[in-house]
C-alpha cells in the first residue's frame, strides 16, 4: 500500500472525524446557549411584561421566540435563492439566514420596548387629567392617599392600574414613599418622576400639594402640546424616511417580476449576497439616522 493510497484513506476520514467534532462542539454551544436564553433572557422579559401586566411565562417567551427564529431563518433561506447554485453560495445563504433568524430570538425585547413607550405616552397623557383631579380632592379635604385611591377607581386604563398597585402595596405593609418610588420604577417617566419627587418634598417638608399639581399639570400639558407641534413640524422627514427606506426593496421585487433573469446572479453567488445584505444593513442605518434627526426633544 503506497503513501497516496493512505492519503486517499485518511484525508476523508480526518475531514469527518473534524466535521462530526465540530457539529458536536456547535450543538453543545447552541444547547448551554438555548438553555442560557430560557433561564435568563426570557425569565428577565417575564419580569418586564408583568410590570405591564401581560403576565407571559418564561418558557412560552422562549418557545414563540425561538419559533419566530426558525421561521425567519427558512423563509429568508429562501428568498435568498434556497439551494439553487453552488455549495459556496448555499453556505453563505444559510449563514446570512442564520444571522436573521438568531435576531429574532431578540424580538421580545424589542417587543417589550414598543409597549413600554406606548404604555408611558398613554400615562403621561392621562397623568394632566388625574393631577387635576387630584389637585380638586385634596382642595375637598381629602388626603394625599384618598386622592390616589379616586385615581385608581375612577381613572382610565391604565394609568388606574398603576396607581392601584402603589394602593395595594401600601396596604400590605410598604411604605408609601418606598410605593411612589416602585411606580417610578416601573412607569420610567419623567413627568411622573416630578410628581413623585413633589409628593415626597412636601410631604417632608410641607406645602400646597393642590397648588403643586395644578402647576405640574399646566407643564405636561404645555409640552405635550409641543411635543405635537414638533410631530406634525417633522410629519414630512419621517414620511420620505419609511418612502426612501421601501423603495430599495419595492424596485427589487419589481425587477424580479419583470425580469427575473436580472436579479438571479445576486442570489446565485457569494459575492451577490453579500451586496444584498450589505444594501440591507445600509437601509437600517439609513431609516435609523433619519428617525434620530426627525426624532427632536422638546
Amino acid at each position: 500500500m503506497n503513501f497516496l493510497t493512505i492519503a486517499s484513506i485518511l484525508v476523508p476520514l480526518l475531514t469527518g472525524i473534524c466535521f462530526a467534532g465540530m457539529s458536536a462542539f456547535a450543538l453543545h454551544t447552541l444547547e448551554k446557549g438555548a438553555v442560557s436564553y430560557g433561564q435568563g433572557y426570557s425569565r428577565k422579559t417575564s419580569v418586564g411584561f408583568e410590570d405591564l401586566f401581560l403576565f407571559i411565562p418564561p418558557k412560552r417567551i422562549a418557545e414563540m421566540a425561538w419559533l419566530c427564529a426558525i421561521v425567519t431563518a427558512i423563509l429568508s433561506f429562501l428568498v435568498l435563492g434556497g439551494v439553487s447554485g453552488g455549495m459556496l453560495a448555499i453556505l453563505v445563504r444559510l449563514a446570512f439566514s442564520c444571522l436573521f433568524g438568531s435576531l429574532m430570538l431578540l424580538a421580545p425585547s424589542h417587543l417589550l420596548l414598543f409597549l413600554r413607550a406606548r404604555r408611558r405616552d398613554k400615562i403621561n397623557r392621562q397623568l394632566v387629567d388625574a393631577l387635576s383631579d387630584m389637585s380638586n380632592a385634596l382642595r375637598s379635604g381629602f388626603s394625599i392617599l384618598q386622592a390616589v385611591e379616586h385615581i385608581a377607581e375612577n381613572g382610565i386604563h391604565p394609568i388606574s392600574e398603576e396607581f392601584a398597585t402603589l394602593l395595594h402595596q401600601t396596604r400590605v405593609g410598604v411604605p408609601f414613599e418606598e410605593a411612589l418610588h416602585n411606580l417610578d420604577l416601573r412607569i420610567g417617566s419623567e413627568d411622573l418622576s416630578l410628581v413623585v419627587l413633589s409628593i415626597e418634598t412636601a410631604r417632608s417638608t410641607g406645602g400646597n400639594l393642590a397648588e403643586i399639581f395644578e402647576t405640574i399639570s399646566k407643564t405636561i400639558r404645555d409640552r405635550l402640546r409641543i411635543q405635537e407641534r414638533i410631530k406634525t413640524l417633522t410629519a414630512q422627514g419621517r414620511l420620505q424616511g419609511v418612502i426612501l427606506s421601501l423603495m430599495p426593496i419595492v424596485i427589487g421585487l419589481a425587477l424580479n417580476f419583470v425580469n427575473p433573469g436580472m436579479l438571479r446572479p445576486f442570489l446565485h453567488s457569494p459575492a451577490g449576497i453579500g451586496t444584498i445584505v450589505a444594501v440591507i444593513v445600509l437601509l437600517i442605518c439609513g431609516a435609523l439616522s433619519i428617525r434620530k434627526i426627525v426624532n427632536i426633544d422638546p
